[in-house]
């Protein structure tokens, strides 16, 4: 298929000029692209394949050693001096639902059952070696191949040690994901991993909007006519990358640069050495790209702004970006350049500084963009959270069979083999296999090297691994000191959860009831941002209708239980069992059956109804007292742990 052309995508500036300071010096260490859905994420990426220049391999390599200096390691070396082909750079992608076999390779089985040959079939970090790997959805992508991808850009090599086949080959790549950031975050390992980020989001402007439908209608009309008419731009590109390559060795980083990008790094209070190194990196490309010997400040500007985003957050909590008025004041000083000099014209004074090349998307203008823009002048909030903690492991009895994760038990293609089984489809399990064949060779003729094998042979490898949950917590907001108090302690169990959740591949939800109804303040999520954007501010006041918070909460588990039906959940409610609006609550109960929950009750003072209680008696659920919401997810946690689950902390 003819891909769509580079140059031809319009705007975008930011996204273009990263993927292209990557091409020239992959060292600087893969782009992220962050953005909504529909925002041609995917295309971009795609498109800059064909720019890379073509590459000199060792003929036949299948892991594309470079000849001049090939592989030591490598699996189909040594190579005999002179073989070299030359090939186009590939373009990898690693789709979220490949198996770790897929991504590292793994033995010929083939060859293995029917030759008696230990042969090892590379994956695609062989295929990927001196190209680009491409992962669409990356914050989705499951953790035991995040886990195989981190060990590979660490250390530049994959590392296969599996079913007696013992591999090390080269693998350094550069690394380009995608997200939509709704659908969760991306694993702070990771995301360090990237040299570069950009936020994009498609534009506002009705004529540049016209202009990107009008080209990618006449794509679709004519895919090969569309790419000849852009042939000459996507050839300049191509040459002035390749000039940009070889001009970056001798692109100078004067001490100065190089104190000011460290002054910045450390200014912008990040974690560990990886920012400085990026930045500079990405300083020399910029210079490189613009045909220049030295790197300037307008080159540490730009690399700055690419390259430190997302490692400025403290936690997930924050908003990415940077505050553009704290990085000019540390340019300022740490200014390495000669001051203009001053204008003799004092009518005509100084220009003003010019935009930003790289403007803020979604930053709000900095610190005052930070927690989503929010609020701003508007009325004291009702209750605040307090302090992030980090929760003991909560899980969900059973075996489930959900989406991967890191929370409660569960079968699937992830985690480790536990055993295997004889029916169903899945990954094959080698050893139980041939040992099932090996007593039946002699009477089944066996004259070869190979093993004879019939389907009653076939044994599929059993995995256990851990699975993500959905934790909804369904809360009293009526009108009481008592009830903003609760919010309070709420809101930093469930802020918690989040953040535990982040790192889980959980889904939380909230649903609050007050006055005449319920409302479902956060709709399930894995999004740090958007569930910490939603719980900023809750209102408070107004009557009780339990029985419409019960209502809501069956209605949101419904849903889910439909979207998603393997993710299993868990109901946490926080009442005192009071309902001065609606029906009773004890008649919701049925639409409830079968849901794990949990009843915190928030009664206080002398006399107790016990109202709670009742309810929790009526909903199977364990009944906990409010002096354990203030360390709520420890609680649950121990509930759990209780019935025998392990521990983690």
């Amino acid at each position: 298929m003819t891909p769509y052309p580079f140059s031809a995508v319009v705007g975008m500036a930011d996204l273009k000029l990263a993927l292209l300071l990557n091409a020239v010096s992959p060292a600087v260490g893969g782009v992220l692209v962050r953005g909504e859905k529909g925002t041609a994420k995917s295309t971009v990426v795609r498109a800059l394949a064909a720019l890379l220049p073509g590459l000199d391999v060792a003929q036949g390599c299948r892991f594309s050693c470079d000849p001049a200096a090939p592989d030591p390691e490598c699996p189909d070396g040594p190579h005999a001096p002179g073989s070299v082909e030359t090939r186009a750079a590939r373009l990898v992608e690693l789709p979220v639902g490949a198996s770790e076999d897929r991504l590292t390779g793994s033995l010929d089985l083939e060859r293995a059952l029917t030759e008696g040959v230990r042969a090892y079939e590379p994956g695609l970090l062989a295929a990927a070696h001196r190209g680009v790997l491409y992962v669409d959805e990356v914050n989705l992508l499951h953790d035991h191949l995040v886990d195989l991808l981190l060990d590979a850009a660490a250390m530049g090599r994959s590392f296969v040690e599996r079913e007696g086949v013992s591999v090390r080959h080269a693998a350094r790549f550069l690394l380009v994901g995608t997200m939509n950031p709704e659908e969760g975050e991306l694993r702070p390992q990771l995301l360090d991993r990237f040299g570069l980020t950009v936020e994009v989001a498609a534009t506002r402007d009705p004529e540049e909007r016209a202009e990107v439908v009008r080209r990618r209608l006449a794509f679709e009309a004519d895919p090969s006519g569309f790419a000849v008419a852009y042939a000459a731009e996507e050839a300049a590109l191509g040459v002035r990358i390749a000039e940009a390559r070889a001009l970056l060795p001798s692109v100078v980083l004067g001490d100065e640069a190089l104190k000011a990008i460290t002054a910045i790094c450390a200014g912008f209070d990040v974690d560990g050495l990886r920012a400085d190194l990026v930045t500079a990196r990405a300083a020399l490309a910029l210079a490189a790209w613009h045909g220049r010997g030295d790197v300037t400040e307008d080159d540490v500007r730009q690399a700055v702004r690419l390259a430190l985003p997302h490692r400025r957050r403290r936690d997930p909590f924050d908003a990415p970006g940077l505050d553009e008025q704290r990085l000019e004041e540390l340019l300022e000083e740490n200014s390495f350049e000669p001051e203009p000099e001053p204008d003799p014209d004092p009518s005509g004074g100084s220009e003003p500084p010019a935009p930003s090349d790289v403007p803020p998307q979604g930053e709000g203008g900095g610190e005052a963009g930070e927690g989503g823009g929010q609020g701003q002048g508007a009325a004291p909030q009702p209750s605040h959270a307090g302090q992030a903690f980090r929760p003991r492991l909560l899980t969900v009895d059973g075996v489930g069979e959900g989406a991967p994760g890191r929370r409660s038990k569960a079968r699937g293609r992830a985690g480790r083999v536990t055993g295997a089984r004889t029916e169903g489809q899945g990954p094959l399990h080698l050893s139980a296999t041939l040992r099932a064949a090996a007593p039946h060779q002699r009477e089944r003729g066996r004259s070869g090297p190979g093993l004879v094998l019939t389907g009653a042979d076939v044994r599929r490898a059993v995995r256990e691994g851990r699975e993500g949950n959905l934790v909804l917590f369904v809360v009293d907001a009526s009108g009481s000191m008592a009830a903003r108090k609760r919010m309070g302690a709420v809101k930093t169990a469930v802020l918690s959860l989040l953040l535990d959740a982040y790192q889980r591949r959980d889904k939380v939800g909230l649903v609050t009831f007050r006055g005449t109804g319920a409302d479902l303040a956060l709709p399930p999520t894995s999004s740090v941002e958007a569930g910490a954007r939603r719980l900023e501010r809750l209102p408070v006041g107004g009557r009780t209708p339990l029985a419409a918070g019960l209502l809501k909460a069956a209605d949101v588990l419904r849903a889910e239980r439909l979207r998603d039906p393997s993710r299993r959940p868990l109901l946490v409610l926080v009442t005192d069992g009071r309902a001065t609006h609606g029906p009773d609550p004890k008649t919701l109960a049925p639409a409830l059956a079968g849901v794990p929950a949990v009843v915190v009750d928030c009664e206080t003072g002398p006399v107790r109804l016990g109202l709670a209680a009742d309810l929790a008696v009526s909903l199977q659920a364990e009944l906990i007292p409010l002096d354990g919401l203030g360390s709520l997810a420890s609680v649950v946690r121990d509930r759990r742990a209780s019935r025998g689950e392990r521990r983690a902390s």
